[in-house]
């Protein structure tokens, strides 16, 4: 059994919390965590290296630490 490769590309955005120097930037990609519940996070500096998964609580929690440490 052979899979096909998705025909579009994931999307991923920025955090609006990242700076803006283009440094410390995380980007997640918000229409697989709409379809799969999954929130995915990486290293825009390195697109191709680790995601993060996280659950929504864990995503909500990470969203909160970068307010009050960004």
């Amino acid at each position: 059994m052979s899979s096909t490769p998705d025909p579009q590309p994931m999307r991923w955005t920025k955090s609006t919390h990242s700076g803006g120097d283009g440094g410390q930037c995380i980007e997640w990609a918000p229409d697989h965590a709409r379809a799969t519940g999954e929130f995915l996070v990486r290293d825009s500096k390195d697109p191709n290296g680790p995601r993060l998964a996280l659950t929504r609580a864990g995503f909500a929690g990470l969203v909160q630490f970068a307010k009050r440490h960004g």
